[in-house]
């Protein structure tokens, strides 16, 4: 040890341009500075190493002829004295910082050529050598916080005593080494990776300053200090990002903070991170206590097969295909590439997690050490031992090299034959032959072993490439791969997967549901980018998950079933609304491959059909409130059946439209019938009391939407002679009924632990809000015989009986159908109907282009049209009624009342204004606007109304627009 570095010297590199490399030598030891130089390097091993510099290194020439005497003095001295001196040499005080960043950049210079001597001329190997730039890592980072120290303390921002001998150990701040650095194997031009800690109750904290601020600035300046470039280069490149979900914290944390995001948030490679880690400066023994205190995050009482799962995701992420950087000389990523570096790591630290919780001899960080501790405890071979621990002092070395070359973090090696047969003689072999199979043996044998580790798990169908989402910066191949299916913005999304996995959203903050996220990924990926849209799909899944309070349910159903993964990705990408719903009623995606449902597609969405599968299932309700949970249940996962069946293709609009009119139906049905049994037993019935349900609108045409609200009336009707309800609690027959309405009311619109079934408005009723809820038949009768106004009578033309007393049904049909074909006059109608007309445009506007209703020459003109046409001639055409608008339309026209070319004009473009509608109310939540709307949403609309793209979609709407006003026109003013 007592022997000069130059002395010891073994080995050299061979050369590849001897000649260039005796001149550059030459015009150093020649120069003044150089002539204590000279005698050092006359021959021998110190001039060979000297001269591989000068042809393999420009960083290190660089550092060698900057300063002669320098290196002298490095060959002249043994390299462990050298170091201590180095490191002791930072301890000392700085009273400014250009002092101080001058300071530790020529403490960098002198440390980086020092330590590449001696790596390089075989002196020291590569444990020795990983430990000394730890060292020096170590002192610099401590010496560049023992300055800022100081200066807060001087300015009065830290309550210390600038004048203490060891400030850093009352500071209240204490920096965690993770990875390389934190396990004591920093390689040659590596970043270090840091965490800094405080302790919010620090009494070196003055009385009423906030530690936040204060140590976040601390840490920034920390950072600067350490890795901003000056005219002498840099100390150390410093990330930050493996702290706590670094795109959401400040650079420094409290430790109460910290630890209550590991507890519950903390991921299975943060416990990997977090095997490495160490206190490296600051209050060392405020770090020693949280890691002690993050003990049982890290290692878990048993032994953690529940992680193995995670783990093989993890791996098959990493290599999701065969094939994929596969074991190759030019190019290979030592690093990262298949056998190399991260894998023997890995196979150190994942059984590590596993074994380490009942095995405290494995809790080590460094890497050798550990694997012979498995070897000690019988968890893997001799053979492995021996293999893994020569690969990784081969690679090491490997990599080391490489940063050599000009001080660069890379672990990839050339692409081209020159530069690689170049290199292979910087690493001290004559042909690259020879360096390509030794390269190639160990990372043959390491991948060899790493592949045995996992043999036992499942396999991966990820057809894309490489998806890598652990930790906290892009790997460039999962970039790729997210490219290849369709992400225009690959980063974007891989930070928006990264959120997931670090609890951003109330979905995944589960440990669970982050390992069942972590298996279902690449599949999920591939899934959006089915949909045509993968972009929107995962700000879709994205905002869905954000509104979730479990997920486990959702991910585990697609992770088990591929066509339901594929049918997810598709609906996540063209309506977003319906993905909302398998959100929060993940069992819905049941229905859609339930074989009962398939076979007999059609007849399932019929009147009838709906009408019973609805009473079977409500009726089966232990009690009112299960039987208003039973009805939430049921409607969303029809509803959700019908909105797959139309984004399908299987159901076109108007099918739709009757299908979600018919579950409407079908629940106003049962519930009404819920709704009479369980009044009943509190009050009693009516003695010939009768109810019948009047729908109205949308309802009453069969052209109900995904978003539609149920226009209704109540109709009741009694015999004179009726007294109270025979009941507990006896009411007079219009108390009574009026109750029974808001029962029904909020048996349809009462928000439960289900959600929300419908919006109901009975604005329709005689006499509007003024007037009773519920409405005597009689009453009824007579309001639209002598008091209702034009208006009124237009909506009655798509009025229906949908649930009730048959007997009152059919004579409230008989009624509506007498007020539509009383005798009128024509021209007066016209003049009514565009008044009213006229006023809606006032009041809520006609010029937004895609509200298809109230837009000039949009749905509500067409519908005044019919409308117009059955109140002015119903009298003489009673067959021109019908409750569909485009019905009524096509029977005008055939009874002649409306010119062919109108009836076109108005049947073209009710079925292009209701398909869009449909899908818009499918697609979204909320008025539809193209400028925020997903590509996929308008691609999807655009397909539906049989139109290329949305461009020639948008010129049909504006043609249409045209030429429907124009109808209007020429029919409500001829």
């Amino acid at each position: 040890m007592n022997r000069s570095l130059g002395e010891r010297l073994v080995t050299a590199p061979r050369l590849s341009a001897p000649a260039a490399a005796r001149r550059k030598l030459e015009a150093l030891v020649g120069a003044p500075e150089g002539r204590d130089l000279a005698p050092l390097v006359a021959e021998g091993k110190a001039r060979d190493l000297l001269l591989g510099l000068a042809d393999h290194s420009p960083y290190l020439w660089a550092l060698a002829g900057e300063d002669p005497a320098r290196l002298a003095r490095l060959l002249s001295h043994s390299p462990e004295r050298a170091l201590d001196a180095l490191v002791a040499g930072l301890s000392r005080r700085m009273n400014d910082e250009a002092e101080a960043m001058r300071a530790l950049r020529l403490a960098k210079r002198e440390s980086a050529l020092l330590i590449a001597l001696a790596d390089i001329g075989g002196v020291w190997d590569v444990v020795e050598t990983t430990e000394a730039l730890t060292r020096f890592a170590d002192a610099a980072v401590g010496a560049a916080l023992a300055f800022l120290v100081r200066q807060n303390a001087l300015a009065g921002r830290l309550a210390l005593d600038p004048e203490a001998p060891d400030l850093q150990a009352a500071c209240g701040l204490t920096v965690l080494a993770l990875g390389k650095h934190g396990a004591r194997e920093l390689n040659y031009s590596s970043d270090i990776d840091l965490i800094v800690l405080y302790d919010a109750a620090s009494a070196a904290i003055p009385p009423g300053a906030e530690p936040a601020p204060l140590y976040v600035r601390i840490t920034q300046a920390l950072a600067r200090l350490l890795q901003e470039r000056t005219s002498d280069g840099y100390v150390l490149r410093v990330d930050l990002r493996l702290r706590p979900d670094p795109a959401s914290t400040p650079v420094a944390l409290s430790t109460l903070s910290a630890y209550a995001y590991y507890e519950t948030l903390g991921q299975n490679w943060e416990r990997a991170a977090m095997i490495k880690a160490r206190p490296a400066a600051g209050d060392l023994e405020l770090g020693d206590r949280f890691l002690a205190d993050l003990s049982p995050f890290v290692w878990r009482k048993y032994f953690d097969y529940a992680a193995i799962a995670d783990i093989h995701a993890m791996k098959r992420q990493i290599h999701a295909v065969r094939g994929h950087e596969r074991v190759v000389v030019a190019g290979h990523d030592v690093k990262l590439g298949r056998g190399g570096i991260r894998e023997v790591e890995f196979f150190v630290q994942t059984q590590q997690l596993i074994f380490g919780g009942r095995r405290p001899r494995m809790r080590g960080r460094r890497t050798l050490d550990m694997l012979k501790e498995l070897y000690a405890e019988k968890w893997v071979t001799a053979e492995a031992v021996s293999d893994l621990t020569e690969a990784y002092g081969f690679l090491r070395t490997v990599e080391h090299r490489l940063q050599m070359v000009a001080d660069e973090q890379t672990q990839r090696l050339p692409f081209e034959r020159a530069d690689l047969a170049r290199f292979a003689r910087f690493c001290g072999y004559g042909r690259l032959e020879s360096f390509a199979r030794d390269l190639t043996f160990h990372l043959t044998r390491v991948e060899t072993h790493y592949a045995r580790l996992f043999e036992d798990a499942p396999a991966l169908s990820v057809a894309s490439g490489s998806l890598v989402f652990t930790g906290v910066t892009d790997d460039p191949a999962t970039l790729a791969t997210l490219r290849r299916l369709g992400f225009q913005h690959p980063e974007a999304a891989a930070e928006t997967i990264r959120g997931w996995h670090f609890g951003r959203r109330a979905g995944v903050r589960s440990p669970r549901a982050r390992e069942v996220l972590t298996e279902l990924t690449p599949a999920l990926l591939e899934a959006f980018a089915g949909s045509g849209d993968p972009a929107a799909a995962l700000a879709a899944f994205d905002a869905a998950m954000a509104h979730m309070t479990a997920s486990v349910e959702l991910l585990s159903i697609l992770r088990s079933n591929e066509r339901l993964r594929e049918l997810f990705g598709d609906v996540l990408g063209s309506a977003p609304r319906l993905a909302e719903v398998i959100a929060s009623r993940p069992h819905v995606l049941d229905a859609a491959i339930d074989p009962d449902r398939t076979i007999d597609f059609e007849d399932s969405f019929r009147e009838e059909a709906t009408r019973l599968r609805a009473e079977t299932y409500v009726g089966q309700a232990r009690n009112f409130e299960d039987a208003l949970d039973r009805a939430r249940d049921f409607a969303a996962e029809e509803m959700f059946l019908i909105g797959l069946n139309l984004l399908s293709g299987r159901l076109d609009p108007d099918r739709a439209g009757q299908a979600y009119s018919a579950l409407a139906a079908a629940m106003v049905g049962a519930l009404l019938k819920r709704v009479a049994a369980d009044f009943a037993q509190d009050h009693g019935v009516i003695a010939g009391g009768r109810v019948a349900v009047l729908a109205m609108g949308k309802l009453g045409s069969r052209e109900m939407t995904a978003a539609s609200d149920l226009d209704l009336i109540l109709i009741y009707d009694f015999p004179e002679t009726a007294g109270e309800s025979d009941g507990a609690r006896p009411l007079g027959p219009g108390v009574y009924y009026a109750r029974f309405t808001q029962r029904l009311l909020a048996a349809l619109t009462a928000k439960t632990r289900r959600g929300a079934l419908y919006e109901v408005d009975m604005r329709l009723r005689p006499s509007g809000r003024k007037g009773p809820l519920a409405t005597q038949f009689s009453a009824f009768a007579r309001y639209q015989r002598d008091e209702a106004e034009t208006w009124e009578h237009m909506a009655l033309t798509r009025a229906r009986i949908v649930a009730g007393e048959a007997s009152l049904a059919a004579e409230a049909t008989k009624a509506i159908r007498a007020t539509l074909t009383r005798r009128r006059d024509p021209g007066e109608v016209a003049r009514e109907v565009t008044t009213m007309r006229a006023l809606i445009a006032r009041e809520k506007g006609e010029s937004d282009p895609w509200d298809l209703k109230l837009v000039k020459g949009g749905l509500m003109d067409i519908e005044f049209v019919a409308q117009y046409l059955a109140l002015a001639f119903g009298h003489d055409r009673p067959d021109i009624l019908d409750v569909s608008t485009r019905a009524a339309i096509d029977k005008a026209g055939r009874a002649k009342l409306l010119d062919s070319r109108h009836v076109e004009t108005l049947l073209e473009a009710h079925r292009l204004y209701t398909d869009a509608t449909q899908f818009m109310r499918l697609a979204i939540s909320g008025p539809f606007d193209p400028k925020t709307a997903a590509s996929g949403v308008k691609r999807r609309i655009a397909a539906s109304s049989g139109f290329p793209d949305f461009e020639a979609f948008i010129a049909a709407l504006d043609e249409r627009r045209r030429k429907v006003r124009e109808t209007y026109e020429a029919v409500l003013k001829g």
